[in-house]
């Protein structure tokens, strides 16, 4: 079977790490080239000795590879601002892009999810890290009742943000906010992000609280079902990812105000729902503590496996 050519633009931690999750793990891909713009990059380094085309001289380097035509999808780990101008540059060439900054220029797109809904678009945006791991809770919640708000916080060891999270820290609360509500179902959400600087460095931690209507005691079991079939899903392409503890249900107090949170005129909440996960990565290149990075790059690369099995008709 002939294998779908792809490019990774970031010669950085998740660029690399993907480069070396493309030669390990993928069933449908192959590396085409590594596009970087530091030529002492370990990335890029790396790439040259297993013999892949590489640039340093960025997307129009990439343009200017003899092999360029044969390059069908393009995964850029660069920044929000980097990939505005990758896209412009690249999508009228025909080339799929599966984006790994919070740019969202195109659908967002979380494996567990809703990864058939925009198999044929030319660029998909994988929300966040934080996204990644806690959307598909909010969407396992909102699949057996209405979602209200929900809430995500991301604890990741400050040693696992590189210069291209930090730059992206803005639009990481914004994107992964949107989607939230967009792919996860909330009637509102928010994200918020928390670089630990703890030594030794602290695996991935998130936790997810979202407020519902479910006074039924059956109801939470269906929510905890739900969730807990939700994460076994996510942990067949994120193998570190899984549950700390069980999945609690509490019931909210009535003279807890929750009114700034649902908005107004939004019926009541009854309940709390706390999600509290873990992720701990592969440790293909990055630390076992970098789920963060790892939850990306996994993500990523099931994406790209999908669009390339479609295209062969598998």
């Amino acid at each position: 079977m002939t294998k779908t050519k792809v490019a990774v633009i970031g010669s950085g931690n998740i660029g690399t790490d993907l480069m070396i999750k493309v030669m390990r793990t993928s069933k449908h891909l192959e590396m085409g080239a590594m596009v970087g713009i530091d030529p002492d990059s370990d990335g890029l380094a790396r790439a040259r000795r297993f013999g892949f085309a590489t640039t340093h001289e960025g997307v129009q380097g990439l343009i200017d590879l003899p092999g360029f035509d044969e390059i069908e999808i393009v995964f850029d780990a660069t920044s929000a601002k980097a990939h505005q101008h990758n896209a412009a540059l690249l999508e009228p060439l025909g080339k799929r892009m599966i984006d790994l900054t919070p740019a969202a220029i195109g659908p967002y797109v979380v494996p567990a999810v809703n990864i058939d809904d925009h198999i044929d678009a030319p660029n998909v945006n994988m929300v966040t890290c934080g996204g990644q791991a806690t959307i598909p809770i909010v969407a396992a919640v909102s699949r057996v009742v209405p979602v209200a708000y929900a809430e995500i916080v991301a604890s990741i060891a400050s040693k696992s943000a590189g210069p291209g999270t930090r730059a992206n820290i803005d639009e990481f609360t914004e994107t992964t906010s949107a989607a939230i509500v967009e792919v996860g179902g909330a009637a509102a959400g928010k994200a918020i992000i928390i670089l630990n600087p703890a030594e030794p460095p602290l695996i991935m931690r998130d936790t997810v609280f979202a407020l519902v209507e479910a006074p039924d005691p059956a109801t939470h079991e269906d929510i905890r079902g739900s969730v807990e079939k939700m994460v076994a899903d996510v942990a067949a392409y994120v193998p570190g990812y899984r549950l700390k503890q069980q999945v609690q249900i509490t019931e909210l107090p009535a003279d807890q105000p929750v009114g700034t949170l649902v908005g107004e005129g939004a019926g009541r909440p009854t309940h709390q729902v706390s999600v509290f996960l873990e992720v701990e990565g592969a440790a293909h290149y990055l630390p076992a503590y970098a789920g963060n990075l790892d939850i990306m790059t996994s993500a990523a690369l099931q994406m790209a496996e999908r669009i390339a099995a479609s295209k062969a008709g598998i």
